[in-house]
């Protein structure tokens, strides 16, 4: 009976020496601590703004086209009336074009996204690696991420040690 007491603790004590550890960070509340990121992050709004303007410009320039056709119609004769119709379709042509290009799937601002922010979350994701693998954490969640974290603890947030580890010390109350 001792000796089976005995090996219950230290079966017990062996499993919880071979625990693994988890930890989670906010990977939003980094990159927004981040002086350099928040640049970016400006100079892609503005970069944004100057384009969605072009792109604004053009529909007005469409919309001015349209009225004028309007206004002129009755004067117009019936190829005069068609190549200003195949005007104004090429203009919204072009101006739907731009907006893909623009703002689409893998269009301009994606790139310019991917081209400003990839080094920095790169940097943050090889600090996340070397606290984990110097502190013996097994997993390492995001809370910024899709995963639903319905209660965490603060003790197991890593953000600041992460800031830290990037030479970035932003002590705050509440994140």
């Amino acid at each position: 009976m001792k000796r089976s007491v005995l090996t219950i603790i230290a079966v017990a004590f062996a499993i919880s020496t071979y625990a693994q550890r988890f930890g989670y960070v906010d990977s939003n509340y980094i990159l927004e601590s981040i002086p350099e990121y928040q640049q970016k992050q400006n100079e892609l709004d503005e970069i944004s703004v100057q384009w969605q303007q072009e792109i604004e410009a053009m529909y007005a320039e469409i919309d001015r086209m349209y009225k004028d056709y309007q206004a002129e119609q009755i004067l117009l004769t019936d190829d005069m009336k068609r190549k200003r119709e195949e005007q104004i379709i090429e203009k919204e042509k072009e101006a739907k074009e731009k907006q893909k290009q623009r703002f689409g799937y893998q269009g301009d601002l994606f790139q310019k996204r991917q081209q400003f922010t990839k080094p920095i979350q790169d940097k943050v994701y090889a600090a996340i690696k070397e606290l984990a693998d110097a502190r013996g954490y097994a997993v390492i969640f995001d809370k910024a991420g899709s995963l639903t974290m319905l209660y965490t603890s603060a003790k197991y947030d890593l953000s600041e040690d992460v800031l830290d580890e990037l030479g970035y010390s932003v002590k705050t109350e509440e994140k």
